[in-house]
């Protein structure tokens, strides 16, 4: 032990700018990707139209951003590299900012940590370059540049090589820095991105292209998340724009049975920055709570336009962190509008089940010679479309009445059903002939084919499952259990929502001891527990009273349901635990109440039960998410058989 007391007193030292800027480095710049993320986010802020980034070694050994934006002069570039220098803000105001960036702290890092050159050229003067490898900059020198900047960063992290050791491998770099393009894509559909791997040298590949896009925002937005996340995704996705106290929120999310296994698809932009919020995460998986399973995630690019002083940007280095003044508020509005998008859509699945439908079903093996079967029908003059549909018509098998079926339906909501199938009994599926009306006799009204609706007209049923459907330009197959279900369980809810969840008063109150800060939070989401059938209140101090439970629940254990609410509350802030729990006992109840599997049904049954879904939101998916019917169009069948 050392009896000196002031040898063992730690001194205060000032560190030097280096010191300084590679501290900063290790928050501003973890890994290649976020260099990246930074350079672009500057050549977006000089007013850029195209962007190119070419990477060697994931990012590794270089990174090249090149932009055709406003440029800097030669008293610019030693001012860029300086701490806390940046021409986005002033200092004044750190809420009202509408620029990707504000702190000036990425360039003076990545010099602190790597070799970095700036080169750049101002309209109308010459070009100037500077250069600064491991924080020691060197003076400005004439370069030779057409327009833009070119931001050059090589061997990042040599003066820092520890950090070298927790890089990843150089694929699974470049496929962060390609997420990372992406992302930004998306924001700006007006500007073209183009990322190019030059690894080995030369001119290396292009792994990412988007080019720039005009046109109305919808359909610049559609086009781009075409590109970036792919078609199938813009063609299975609604179209989002509510606005709400002076909050809009727009984009695109796809329909529930065009979901994923992760979620790799979710894609989240407050005043087009990218960003990573759990309030906006759990409100999108709150919207698509009713019609997903839980290994199962939503696809959706969502953008959130506000007045700046309306949130914060200003809570990590990185800037992928926000905080809103109010937080329930966008929460609301993302959840609401989504709901009501996935309701409109109606009985709408997504046209990738046609596809992995016609994906299972083989073609036939080619000829040895490798040229496609020629049939005998191929050889004669095809007949019409419309001579082809006659044809069709005229052979299909109609309804069978006298079919065999099982005992009535035991519950409401499949006895609404049967009622709703004696409304399309006996009804005439041709147009009547007005040429032979009577003279002064009213006109008749003209039936609507069935054949024409969205689902068709019932044909068949196999194996006592699945119905078939035609329809003008092709087949429906419906899976009758799942569709039926979905419907009884639609109506359930609609009848909650009328009439409220039952409550269960409880003899002898169970009493809950929690902190003063849970206690807190639970009374504070009381009034929306209680719309779910539990019912809280204080009991002095931090305990509380449990008097209500959902009357569907049964027994319950109410401390633990309560100790799961404080948990997701403290995780997400919010908590559907007992909506997920009640919504969940609808469901079991919908699945015993509707049409079992194997259940024969009668011509007008299946009619009734297609138009049903025709009408009934959500009808589309089960309640868990997957499909209930598949469309097949009659061009595809064709195919299948060799008939195009």
């Amino acid at each position: 032990m050392n009896a000196d007391p002031t040898r063992s007193r730690p001194v205060i030292r000032q560190l030097d700018d280096s010191a300084i800027n590679r501290i900063a480095a290790g928050e501003v710049v973890e890994r290649p990707a976020s260099a990246v993320k930074e350079l672009v986010e500057n050549a977006i802020d000089a007013g850029a139209t195209r962007i190119t980034v070419e990477i060697a070694d994931g990012g590794k050994t270089l990174i090249r951003v090149t932009d055709d934006g406003c440029g800097m002069t030669a008293d610019d570039l030693p001012l860029a590299l300086s701490r806390h220098a940046t021409s986005k803000i002033d200092g004044s105001d750190l809420l009202n900012i509408h620029t990707f960036g504000f702190r000036g702290e990425a360039l003076p890092s990545l010099g602190a940590v790597g070799r970095l050159t700036i080169t750049s050229r101002v309209k109308g003067q010459d070009a100037v370059s500077i250069r600064v490898a491991g924080g020691r900059m060197e003076p400005v020198k004439p370069a030779a540049l057409r327009q833009g900047t070119v931001v050059e960063l090589r061997d990042l992290f040599f003066a820092t090589p520890a950090r070298l050791k927790f890089m990843r491998s150089d694929r699974a770099e470049s496929q962060a820095i390609g997420d990372t393009i992406k992302r930004l894509a998306m924001a700006e559909p007006a500007i073209g991105f183009t990322l190019r791997d030059v690894s080995g040298g030369g001119e290396g590949r292009v792994t990412f292209r988007a080019d720039p896009l005009s046109g109305d925002l919808f359909d610049a937005l559609h086009g781009r998340l075409a590109s970036v996340i792919g078609r199938e995704f813009a063609e299975n996705a609604l179209k989002i724009d509510h606005t709400r106290e002076g909050i809009r929120l727009y984009g695109y999310a796809a329909l529930p049975t065009y979901s994923r296994g992760a979620a790799v698809t979710q894609f989240l932009f407050v005043n087009t920055r990218p960003v990573k919020d759990k309030t906006l995460t759990g409100a999108l998986r709150a919207a698509y709570m009713d019609f997903l399973s839980r290994d199962r995630h939503p696809a959706a690019a969502l953008f959130i336009d506000c007045d700046p002083e309306l949130v914060d940007v200003n809570v990590h280095p990185a800037k992928s962190e926000v905080r809103f003044r109010d937080p329930a508020l966008v929460r609301g509005l993302i959840v609401s509008s989504l709901r009501h998008a996935l309701s409109e859509a109606g009985h709408r699945a997504s046209t990738t089940v046609a596809g992995a439908t016609l994906g299972a079903m083989r073609p036939e093996e080619p000829t040895a010679t490798g040229a496609p079967r020629v049939y005998q029908m191929d050889l004669a003059s095809r007949p019409s479309r419309q001579a082809m549909h006659r044809s069709y018509a005229a052979q299909a098998p109609g309804p069978q009445e006298d079919t065999p079926v099982d005992a009535p339906l035991a519950t409401a909501a499949a006895a609404g059903f049967s009622e709703l199938a004696g409304s399309y009994s006996g009804r005439v599926i041709d147009t009547p002939d007005v040429s032979h009306e009577t003279p002064g006799a009213p006109p008749q009204t003209p039936v609507v084919s069935p054949e024409t609706l969205p689902l068709g007209a019932a044909r068949g049923q196999v194996h006592e499952n699945y119905i078939i459907a035609q329809t003008q330009d092709g087949m429906v197959i419906v899976d009758q259990h799942a569709a039926h279900e979905r419907l009884v369980y639609e109506r359930l809810k609609h009848q909650m929502a009328e009439n409220g969840v039952a409550t269960q008063g409880l003899l002898i109150p169970e009493i809950v001891e929690l902190s003063e800060g849970d206690a807190a939070r639970l009374l504070d989401v009381s009034d929306e527990l209680y719309k779910f059938g539990l019912g809280i209140e204080p009991f002095g101090g931090s305990a509380i009273a449990v008097r209500e439970t959902p009357a569907l629940l049964g027994t319950v254990n109410a401390e633990a349901l309560i100790r799961d609410i404080l948990d997701e509350l403290a995780d997400q802030g919010e908590s559907q635990l007992l909506q997920a729990k009640v919504e969940a006992i609808l469901s079991r109840v919908a699945c015993h109440g509707s049409i079992r599997s194997g259940r024969r049904m009668r011509g007008e049954e299946m009619d009734a039960l297609l138009r049903e879904m025709e009408a009934t939101p959500h009808s589309g998916q089960c309640n868990h998410g997957r499909p209930t019917y598949v469309e097949l169009k009659l061009a595809d069948i064709e195919r299948l058989f060799g008939r195009s």
